[in-house]
This record gives structure tokens, sequence and C-alpha cells, in this order.
């Protein structure tokens, strides 16, 4: 990839939602009405409980009017969301933070008595709404609500707890974030010393030369060793929430709420980290042959993601990127080409390399404009430009999405990483076919592998430590110490004993604990990637014509479980070892393809 003129803007356009960023009188307008919104849906919600609804007709406005409120929230949060990345000092969207948090929760309370209304329905009744015309679009979610509802506490309680959490639950996480925020991880270079945010200082954990990788880790873990007690206090306050509250509705399991949200069972689950840990061994010859390259004995944690080859230090303008991620998109479909083309040119990203900003990348979409925003920090990496296609996934998971109704477009994390790192295979697999050189092609399909490496290891630690964290928890606080400790011996074995050092701190480091709208955001990505491989070999097999079953498919991610998507788009059983080790299967031959271009 040549170098040329930077054309492509390196930051987003959010002016066209609301103007003036966070002190947009626009959106003060809109926060308003869709607070009056809120108490007019409450008070109509509040007249029928306690009668037999009857009339489908009434149910069918209160649905809708649940889905259209549901998109205008979404909207506002995208917009905070993106407001707080791009500038983490930005005091006014914290302020605006707290008030949709508010919005948020109000409408929480909503849909326990929305849920109330619907456990009041008898059997015929409820029966006729399902078959009704106008409910078959969203049959699957409603029934889904049901259910759900009969698992939880009383109407009233959930929506007692849905209000404590705004101060309690979502406050904690807030102040992670706030924290995250304010902390700067110090770097010399050439004698002078640099604060680098922690987004910046985590892109330097990739740079080629190891002295730059080993000084930013020493650095980046003595700042978190600073700040370990109160992010310690953190952590245990948002699991002691977490494991409160399903004490209080009967549930036994931590990992009932993360399943239930993911719409998949614990034995796909099980079944899933049981084919990893057996095809792990192969990842071994990698770091050993990856350890040889480097020139040391065994790796260490901030080897596993060091670029080797001779172009490893060759920096990629933003614009090549663009244009390389286009190009590769187009073999598999033009239209998801043309919609990369567009999120580039309107400027739907945001990829400026400077202090202030929030670390790593994600993909927010405004609901109820049905556009999307994409996030990350750019320093021209391969690991960069893997980010943006990932990003890209997902905003065109959105994309085809559109015009459905909104409670089926609110598809579960797992299957949104499917379209996520599909988008990144279509990458990473045409550059290597299209390697100019030996160096290139070893330089990509060792990018590639170090996705693996992420999927199977890093992500499998964060399974394993969250998993032990939260039983150790549910016994009384536990110290920064032992979650050090936890962490630790997570990642010895996740990577089965392989590295020379380790990353100890990594609970205080990865934000990805401290979100409170996704427990256990971790074992999608994995399911993700591996759903993902499968579906890609799928397209392999029928060629060009799967670009409209792929479409298909993605629609349907929320209006079905996973197991039910699986069997209806690839005739597959994910409870069944099969399917998992076939999509295992080239991630080996890229390994062995990678030790025989090395040796």
């Amino acid at each position: 990839m040549s170098q040329k003129k930077q054309q492509l803007s390196l930051t987003w356009d959010l002016e066209g939602f609301f103007p003036g960023g966070s002190a947009s009188p626009q959106f003060q307008e809109y926060l308003s009405t869709l607070g009056q919104d809120l108490e007019s849906l409450d008070a109509q919600i509040r007249q029928l409980l306690g009668k037999s609804l009857e009339d489908l007709t009434i149910c069918e406005e209160i649905v809708q009017q649940v889905q259209v409120i549901a998109s205008r929230l979404g909207e506002a949060v995208a917009f905070i969301e993106c407001l707080e990345a791009q500038d983490m000092t930005d005091k006014g969207a914290d302020i605006l933070f707290g008030r949709v948090r508010q919005l948020g929760a109000r409408y929480n309370t909503i849909l326990t008595k929305l849920d109330k209304l619907l456990l009041e329905m008898d059997e015929a009744h409820w029966n006729n709404l399902l078959q009704d015309s106008r409910f078959t679009p969203i049959a699957f979610n409603i029934a889904e609500r049901r259910q759900r509802a009969l698992e939880k506490l009383t109407a009233p309680e959930e929506s007692l707890a849905g209000d404590l959490a705004v101060d309690g639950y979502h406050a904690w996480s807030k102040m992670y974030s706030t924290l995250v925020g304010r902390m700067t991880i110090p770097f010399e270079d050439n004698g002078v010393i640099h604060q680098l945010s922690v987004g910046q200082a985590n892109n330097k954990l990739h740079h080629p030369d190891r002295a730059v990788r080993k000084q930013i880790f020493s650095s980046y873990e003595k700042s978190w060793q600073e700040e370990e007690d109160l992010v310690a206090t953190t952590l245990n306050h948002l699991a002691g929430f977490r494991i409160n509250l399903y004490r209080h509705r009967g549930w036994d399991s931590v990992l009932k709420e993360p399943l239930n949200m993911n719409r998949m069972s614990e034995k796909t689950l099980a079944t899933m980290w049981g084919v990893i840990d057996h095809n792990k061994e192969k990842l071994l010859q990698f770091f050993k042959r990856k350890a040889e390259i480097l020139g040391v004995e065994k790796l260490a944690w901030y080897d596993i993601y060091a670029p080797v080859g001779q172009e490893e230090g060759k920096e990629i303008g933003y614009d090549e990127a663009a244009d390389f991620i286009t190009d590769q998109f187009r073999r598999f479909d033009p239209r998801l080409a043309a919609f990369a083309e567009k999120a580039f040119q309107e400027q739907w990203i945001e990829a400026e390399d400077r202090a202030g900003k929030q670390p790593g990348g994600f993909c927010t979409s405004f609901t109820e404009s049905e556009e999307s925003r994409i996030f990350l920090t750019y320093s021209g990496t391969m690991s960069n430009i893997s980010t943006l296609a990932h990003e890209l996934g997902h905003a065109y998971h959105d994309d085809v999405m559109k015009g459905l109704p909104h409670l089926v477009k609110e598809y579960a994390m797992n299957v949104a990483e499917t379209a996520s790192t599909f988008a990144e295979l279509i990458v990473s697999d045409a550059a290597i076919r299209e390697a100019k050189s030996k160096e290139e092609k070893i330089t990509l399909l060792e990018n590639k592998i170090q996705n693996t490496v992420g999927f199977f290891m890093d992500i499998h630690c964060r399974f394993l430590f969250e998993t032990r964290f939260y039983e150790e928890r549910k016994q009384g606080l536990v110290s920064a110490e032992r979650l050090s400790e936890l962490m630790e011996e997570a990642q010895k074995e996740a990577f089965m004993d392989s590295l020379s050092e380790y990353h100890p701190r990594f609970w205080a480091s990865k934000q990805h604990f401290y979100n409170t709208f996704f427990p256990f955001y971790n074992f999608p990505y994995t399911f993700g990637y591996l759903f993902s491989m499968g579906i890609y070999g799928n397209a392999l097999e029928v060629g060009t014509s799967f670009a409209d079953q792929y479409v298909h498919l993605l629609q349907d991610t929320g209006r079905m479980t996973t197991e039910e998507l699986a069997k209806k788009h690839l005739g597959v059983d994910l409870t069944r070892p099969e399917f998992w080790q076939q999509a295992v299967d080239p991630i080996q031959a890229d390994i062995d393809q990678f030790l025989e271009l090395t040796s």
C-alpha cells in the first residue's frame, strides 16, 4: 500500500444529529420531549394494569409507542457515547449522560409495567396476540419479554432496582470512565517525557520496537498499580450489585443473564470453549516461531500483538486503509463496499490520533436516524485496519436492518460480533492472497493469527477471570492483590503457560469489565469470531450468491435464538462440536502456512 495525500477526514460529523455538541439546544429539546413522551406512555400503561387486556388494537398501539421511544432513546445514548468518547474531559457531556441515564431508567421502569401487562393476559388472549398478523413480525421478541419477566422480580421491585442502579450500579461504571479519562501514562522518547492517554499508550503496545513496547508496558502497569485500590473498589461494587440482584431473582448462575442476553444455551458455550481448548496446541507452535523471529526465548504479554516482517515499521495512511478495506469488501459484495465508502466519505468515523480520547474502538447506532458512527484511534497499523473493518461490519449489520421493527433490530452481542468479525475476515484473507511479496504475506498472515490468539486465549482468560472472580465475590470483597492473582492465573491457563511475562493488572485496565449494559463482555467476541469463520466457510463454498444469504442471516439475528439462526441459515447444531471444529480447521491451516513461510 503506497502513501498518498490525506483527503478523508479523520474526525466524524455529529452536527447532522444535534448541532453544538454537548451545548446543543436541539438536543436539550429532544430530551425534554422524550421525557414527556415517557410520562405519557407510563400513564397509559398504568391505566391498563389490573385489567384484562383483550383489545389487541390498544396493545398494538402501546407496543408501537414503546418501539418509537426505544429508538429515540437509542439515538440520545449514541450521541452522548460519541461526545464522551471524542473528549473525555467534556463536562457538559457528563451532565447529559446523567440525564439520559435517568430517562433510560424511566424507560426500563415502563418496560417492567409492560411486562406485567403481558403477564396479566390470559392464555387465550395471549395466543391470539402471537397469531395476529399485526404482531407476527415481533412475536419472538414479545414472547421473549414475557418469558424473561416470569423469571424476574415483581414489576415494582424491578422498577426500584432499575431506579437505584442509576446512582449506584451505573454510577460506578461512570466513575471508572472518569478515572480512565484523567489518567496519563508517562512515556520517554529521546529524553523527553510525554504524557499519553490510555488509548495512545495502548497503541504503543503494538510498536515494532520491543524496547518501546517494554517501556510502555512497564509504565502502563505502574500507572494502573497506583489506581488499583479505587479500581478494585469499583469492580467489587459492580459485581456485588449483580450478585445481589441475581440472588433476589433466584438466579444461581452469574452466566444466566449474559446467556439470556445472547440468546444462547450454556451447552453451546461449553462446547465452543471445549473445542478451543482442544485446538490450542497449534498456537504454541506459532508463539515459539514468533519468539524466534523477535529474538527472544519466550514471548511476553507485550509481544503477543507485536508486528513481524520487514514491513513491520511501515505506517499505512488512513486513505490507503480506506481504499484497501473497500477494495476487499467489493470482492465479496459491491453493496458492502458502497456502504463502507459512504461511511468514509460522509464522516461517520472518528479516527484522529490525539490526547483526551477514550481508549479502544466501537460502533454505535443512531437508531432513529438509522446511521452509525465508528470510533477508534488510528495510528497506521494493520491492527488499526482490522479494527476499522471490524467496526464497519457492525455498521453494515445495522444498515441491512433498516425498515425492520425496532424490537427486531435489538440483536444480541454475540451475533453482532459475527458481522464485524466476518468483515475482518474478508479483508485479512483477501490481503493475504494479494500479497506482493513473501514478507508482506508473512506480515498479513501473522496479523490474522493474532486475532485468533486474541479470541482463543486473551478473551478466554477474561472469561476465566470473570467467572472465578464472581464466585469469590459471593463470599465478600476481593482485594486488588487477589484480583491480580486471579488474572495472572487465568492468563497462564488460557495461554497454556507459554509467556515469559503476564499482565496481572489487566483486570483494571480493560474497560469491558466495567460495562453495565453487557455482563461478561467477553465470550460473545469469541463466539462471533468462530461463528463468522463457519459462515465464511459457507461463503467460499457457495460463491458470490452467498451475499444475499448473508444479508438474510443478519436480518434474522434479532428474531430467533442463536441455535435457531445457525440451524436455519447454515443447517448446523451449535451444541455439537462438529461445526466449531470445522470453523477452527482453517485457522490451523493459517498457522501451518505461517510456519512454512518463516522456516
